[in-house]
């Protein structure tokens, strides 16, 4: 019995060494050189277009490290504004390889509509925020009061949820896009606007007349962990999206960032030789070439630089890291071994 056993554990190197076959995804990436990605048509610091047209956030940059990791530069990207309605129709339906919109991890989306997650970028929750003068302070003083929500989204079933958990009467005003619902809270037809916290946070800075008439209440209604997600039937598509975040999130555990990337590769660390391709395997093993997170981390960034400047204290959004700094210091962001 033994002898069979110990012929078969000496195969396991040889079989972890084996190439990932190319999906159908990373062939067509290939072919046409690009990466096509869906993002949010405006959220400021996660994907919304700046003077030149060019999307800037933490979604549209987790875009260009997928672009450096599978072709080699990070401006291999055609960005696809997508809208509540239209997201998910983008991904089933191919015209995107991949979905980064700031979008909640749910058992639905993963089974129903037929999607992968592919890890979680931004842990989040909902919440309100409301006109400083209406001196509300708590989401449970919303009774009796008018919400702006957005359709089809986690956040308009989390608003009935917390209604009926709370024994609120809450009036939920459906708007179809977040520049509607955004105009017509302003305009006063609702008491209060409900989102994602981040989102409400970058609204409150970027579209609101004046920030600091506004504030966002301190309850988190729900739990919303925000990830690229894929199309199901294609694991090897899902592994490389997924094993770039890791590799941005090991990155900054490791002290590797963009101005030290090339310097780093001549470290004895062996962590930081295997996640900058020194050491070979890793990257055969997800059908790329050896440097492919070296290729993400030198162009794009490591996990908190990214964080950092689009929705950091030094941006204009000026978010804590909370939930999303490193596991060593508190917060959720743990990368899987890369090895």
């Amino acid at each position: 019995m033994l002898r069979p056993l110990i012929r078969l554990l000496s195969l396991l190197p040889a079989l972890v060494a084996l190439p990932a076959l190319a999906g159908p995804t990373l062939e067509g990436v290939k072919a046409r050189g690009q990466l096509v990605c869906g993002v949010n048509s405006g959220v400021a610091g996660f994907s919304a277009p700046d003077s030149q047209g060019n999307y800037q956030g933490l979604d549209a940059d987790f875009c260009r490290a997928v672009a450096a990791a599978t072709l080699g530069d990070a401006g291999k990207v055609r960005f696809v504004p997508t809208t509540y309605q239209t997201r998910f129709v983008a991904l089933q339906s191919g015209e995107i390889d991949v979905l980064t919109r700031n979008v909640t991890q749910t058992l639905m989306r993963d089974t129903a509509l037929g999607f992968n997650m592919a890890g979680v970028n931004f842990y989040d929750g909902q919440g309100f925020v409301v006109p400083k003068a209406s001196g509300i302070a708590s989401a449970r003083q919303l009774d009796g009061a008018t919400v702006c929500v957005l359709p089809g989204s986690t956040s308009e079933l989390n608003l009935g949820d917390f209604a009926r958990r709370e024994k609120l009467r809450i009036e939920p005003v459906v708007l179809s896009a977040m520049d509607e619902m955004t105009a017509a809270y302003q305009a006063g037809r609702c008491d209060a606007m409900t989102s994602d916290a981040s989102q409400l946070a970058a609204l409150r800075v970027s579209a609101l007349r004046d920030p600091a008439a506004h504030v966002i209440l301190p309850e988190r209604i729900s739990k919303e962990p925000l990830g690229p997600m894929v199309r199901h039937g294609d694991e090897a598509w899902r592994d490389i999206v997924a094993w770039t975040l890791l590799a941005m999130i090991e990155a900054e555990e490791l002290g590797v960032g963009r101005a030290n990337a090339e310097a780093m590769r001549g470290a004895q660390d062996p962590n930081v030789q295997r996640l900058l391709g020194v050491t070979p395997g890793f990257g055969k093993a997800l059908g790329l070439p050896e440097d492919w997170a070296y290729q993400a981390i030198r162009q794009v960034g490591n996990y908190g630089e990214v964080f950092e400047r689009n929705l950091g204290k030094g941006s204009p959004i000026g978010l804590e890291r909370g939930l999303n700094d490193l596991w060593t210091r508190g917060g959720l962001m743990y990368a899987l071994p890369l090895r």
